[in-house]
């Protein structure tokens, strides 16, 4: 992998981390383009590498909730923010289950399966605009609706579902405020992707790579610069319920990959 595809997948992967069109569907569609013949382990740890880059641009972005959070559960105050605290490892479970159950056959679908990604696509916009035209509410996350939300998180682990806009869209489909349902959805899936890291460092799956320090520095800075700019941005535009351009944009894409597919 050369360091400018390294810089434009990072630059891929930190916009459609927060942006709802399914940064790993977008990844695939990626390195089919560039032709990437990186081998699994190869394709596995720059993934991870650039997870791990927009994770920390939701800490950056966050952290001032983030710091919130982990006073009140240092010091075991009740508050709102421990609630919120619960509810985020409540919504992991069903993710981490699909994760520790069916890894294999996850992996199997991040492997060119670009009609599957595609068809994700579709069903990516179609969320989205149920999403875009519910109603304002101001409603917070309860403890039934956290779980619900992490339902949508596990099947947008699913490569062409995007995982911001199945959790937002699922917030706000069960009524919940569109930035908290956002807020939500951008700070419940750290402990997913810190937690993915730890055990493919344990397993060791990491340390079989010929992908060099300095391709992974440049898409990990890129992933990261481009995430802060994504993550700050999507907020605003969640709020302004203007979520009919992704949803259109899902729609053409994925209806693109399906032909290039079925055309080359």
């Amino acid at each position: 992998m050369e360091i400018i595809d390294a810089i434009i997948l990072g630059a891929v992967q930190g916009l459609t981390e927060f942006l709802p069109v399914s940064s790993s569907g977008h990844l695939e569609l990626g390195k089919a383009i560039l032709g990437d013949n990186a081998l699994p382990s190869d394709s596995l740890l720059f993934t991870v590498v650039l997870h791990a880059a927009t994770a920390l641009s939701t800490v950056v972005v966050f952290r001032n909730d983030i710091w919130i959070i982990m006073k009140d559960l240092f010091r075991f105050k009740s508050s709102a923010d421990t609630h919120l605290a619960l509810n985020i490892a409540l919504s992991t479970l069903p993710a981490a289950c699909i994760g520790l159950f069916f890894e294999e056959e996850l992996s199997a679908l991040f492997d060119g399966k670009i009609r599957f990604v595609g068809a994700m696509l579709i069903i990516t916009g179609l969320l989205l605009f149920l999403a875009d035209r519910a109603k304002k509410t101001a409603k917070s996350v309860s403890t039934k609706d956290a779980f619900l939300i992490g339902c949508a998180q596990a099947i947008a682990i699913l490569p062409g579902i995007s995982r911001s806009g199945a959790t937002i869209a699922s917030g706000v489909l069960l009524g919940v405020d569109k930035s908290k349902a956002a807020r939500f959805s951008f700070l419940m899936v750290l402990p997913l992707i810190f937690g993915k890291i730890l055990k493919d460092l344990y397993d060791g799956a990491l340390n079989e790579s010929s992908i060099g320090s300095l391709t992974l520095f440049c898409g990990f800075t890129s992933a990261f610069v481009i995430g802060i700019i994504a993550c700050s941005w999507m907020i605003r535009l969640v709020k302004r319920s203007q979520l009919s351009f992704f949803a259109y944009y899902c729609v053409a894409i994925g209806l693109a990959a399906i032909l290039y597919v079925t055309l080359i």
